[in-house]
């Protein structure tokens, strides 16, 4: 009998036809190995079904029926939706319960569904009209003869659909190839379970005889998926201290002067990580670590810190930021405290250069900018140390250009980005990590409130109460301009509306649309309170520095993530007035306000983040383009710190017992082809 090896082509697989073999190559799937890496995305236990139902209960349901009516129906003037009608208990279709399914916008389905069919559905039912109706169910069609078949009375895969290709088809080729594979070809090239055959995991992970058998056959791929990034993770940070880098931080005298300069004192937090980096640039390798910390907490200080202690060596500190905005919030800052002390500034953004040491001999000890940093007209003397705030907004290659101009620079990378403390390991495994866990004294309290349609008048009424206290506002929108397809507001239009009913103050627009020059203008305005009233775009999320603004009101709060929220809500509280954060919401979303209520009930950006992790998974809360994640297979498992922290393990003891990978130079094939995008 032939034995289907892991790299063999489908179109040479016998029982797959040349025009199954043409979809899956659409899709990406070439080979054996490729289609048993698609593991099933659900299972439909079809030992037992679900009674259909008599009211929406919330939940998905899979149920079994025979369809006894079809039509095709016009809504809307053009547009069309395919109906069919399902009646419980399989053929016996005089039992009362029903449910109509209906696709919208899919004329096709009236050649794929037809009266006789005798259908399994899987989908959320919900009332229409006193009925009971399903959109857009999975669906597949009963065969007329089953026998002892994959499809019926078992627990069920369901697979990401591959077009062209039905989903019984799909399954009949993955069990048809699972009696053939060459098994001693899909051993693993590292044994995480010796008692585990990897064959044995890939057959019950495809077609399990119980859920639990399912649960640890998939949790055997997901630790092989998380093996694999942890490896790489760990690796990368060997290779870092291989290198020899440049011994800094010997004197502290500017360091000294700014702490005696300072009104107040810097929290415990922030001395313990100026400690742990005034260790790493004295250590005889290249510092690579992450300052994590709430908005709020104190990084500027703390980078700022550090530049001094690699300045006051003799070599000079760049720091590049995201956005202009928050390049040049930095830029004012570092002047205000290190002006009187006699350092070299210099800011260079896209649109702007300014430099504070003209009158001063020498070139420019901090050079703070954004990814104009990169090109040409910046000349570095000698970059000893490299800060990058809010890392994650840029690319890999924009990051290793900038550490090139230097040679063996030591690395800061700063995130005010709440990620729970467990996926640190993934996310920025390779760096030290120093946390910010306080907020510095003097900061008023910020009071968050959710609140579903209010109306406008009374938000009127409340900001006008702030305004005549002389403080300031933010009024956040999710949209620049109005949109068709998106039922939320917008800031343009919003503005004019605002301009009217607080015709005393001064109303301010902001968003990304503008040029840098009129952000800029506005900006200004609002920093010096020029403007009472800013109206913008979550183009203030970041950086932005105004104490004297204590209320924020965000439209369409539901729109936002968590991790997000906390991030607008961080430009307020930031002087001593008592502050104010009002979502407003709709609440026609599900689970909208309850997931709003989260931001009420506490201010701690780890506890929000594992909850926005809850609700939305880590692949919306991270993005799939962050750090290397795009290779992972199965990232919804990353809110599973117990077995992040088993690969973890398994990585460092690989690596303890063989730096080098020579008894496993497949392992090390795996590191070099899936080179993790990390830091």
């Amino acid at each position: 009998m032939t034995k289907y090896r892991r790299e063999e082509q489908l179109t040479t697989v016998d029982f797959i036809s040349a025009k199954d073999a043409l979809a899956y190559g659409t899709a990406n799937v070439l080979t054996v190995e490729d289609l048993l890496d698609r593991l099933p995305k659900r299972y439909e236990d079809r030992r037992v079904f679900d009674a259909f139902p008599a009211q929406a209960g919330g939940v998905s349901l899979c149920l079994r029926g025979m369809v006894v009516d079809t039509q095709v129906k016009r809504f809307g003037g053009r547009k069309q939706f395919y109906q069919a009608v399902v009646f419980e208990g399989g053929s016996n279709a005089l039992n009362s319960n029903k449910i109509t399914c209906r696709w919208f916008n899919m004329p096709w389905m009236k050649n794929a569904l037809a009266e006789g069919h005798e259908v399994i559905l899987f989908g959320r039912p919900k009332e229409y009209q006193g009925g009971m109706v399903m959109d857009h169910p999975d669906f597949e069609i009963v065969g007329e003869s089953e026998g002892a078949s994959i499809h019926l009375e078992r627990i069920v895969p369901v697979y990401k659909g591959v077009s062209g290709i039905p989903q019984r088809r799909l399954r009949e080729h993955i069990f048809n190839l699972l009696e053939k594979i060459d098994h001693s070809d899909f051993q693993a090239c590292y044994d995480l379970d010796p008692s585990y055959p990897r064959h044995e995991a890939l057959r019950e992970a495809h077609f399990p005889e119980s859920t639990e058998q399912a649960d640890a056959a998939k949790r055997y791929f997901v630790l092989e998926d998380f093996f694999a990034l942890q490896l790489s993770v760990v690796w990368k940070r060997a290779q870092v201290r291989e290198h020899e880098g440049r011994v800094l931080g010997k004197k502290t005298r500017l360091l000294t002067e700014l702490y005696h300069s300072l009104p107040f004192d810097l929290t415990n937090a922030q001395k313990r990580s100026i400690k742990e980096v005034l260790a790493d640039m004295r250590s005889p390798f290249p510092m690579s670590r992450l300052l994590q910390g709430d908005v709020g907490s104190g990084k500027t200080f703390v980078a700022m810190c550090s530049m001094l202690l690699a300045i006051d060596s003799g070599v000079q500190a760049a720091l590049m930021a995201p956005t202009q905005i928050l390049a040049e919030q930095h830029y004012l800052t570092f002047r205000k405290w290190l002006e009187p002390l006699g350092v070299r500034i210099s800011l260079r953004t896209g649109s702007r250069q300014e430099n504070v040491h003209m009158e001063m001999a020498g070139d420019a000890q901090i050079i703070i900018g954004t990814h104009a940093l990169l090109y040409e007209g910046v000349e570095f003397q000698d970059l000893g140390l490299i800060v990058i705030d809010e890392q994650h907004k840029f690319g890999v290659g924009q990051r290793s250009s900038l550490i090139r101009q230097g040679v063996m620079p030591d690395v800061l990378v700063m995130t005010a980005t709440p990620i729970p403390r467990t996926l640190t390991l993934t996310i920025y495994g390779e760096l030290d990590v120093s946390i910010l866990d306080e907020r510095p004294a003097g900061r008023g309290e910020v009071i968050t409130a959710v609140r579903k349609k209010p109306k406008v008048t009374d938000i009127t009424k409340f900001i006008k109460e702030q305004l005549a206290n002389e403080r300031q506002a933010y009024l956040v929108y999710p949209l620049v301009d109005e949109s068709e397809a998106l039922k939320a507001e917008a800031a343009t239009v919003e503005y004019e509306k605002w301009v009217k009913r607080f015709s005393k103050y001064k109303v301010g627009l902001l968003h990304g649309k503008m040029k840098p020059e009129e952000k800029d203008s506005v900006m200004s305005a609002f920093r010096e309170g020029e403007l009472q009233v800013l109206v913008a775009t979550t183009v203030i999320e970041v950086g932005v520095d105004v104490p004297n603004a204590n209320t924020m009101i965000i439209y369409n709060a539901e729109r936002f993530g968590l991790a997000q929220l906390h991030q607008l809500r961080g430009r307020i509280g930031r002087g001593e007035h008592k502050s104010y954060c009002v979502l407003v919401t709709d609440g026609k979303s599900d689970g909208s306000v309850e997931k709003l209520q989260v931001m009420a009930d506490t201010s701690d950006g780890f506890k929000i983040a594992e909850a926005d992790l809850r609700i939305r998974g880590p692949g919306d809360v991270l993005g799939t383009a962050q750090s290397g994640l795009t290779n992972l297979k199965f990232i919804d498992y990353l809110a599973d710190t117990e077995l992040i922290r088993e690969a973890r393990r398994l990585a460092e003891k690989v690596l303890a017992d063989d730096p080098l990978l020579e008894k496993n130079p497949e392992l090390l094939r795996i590191i070099k082809d899936g080179e993790v995008e990390t830091g």
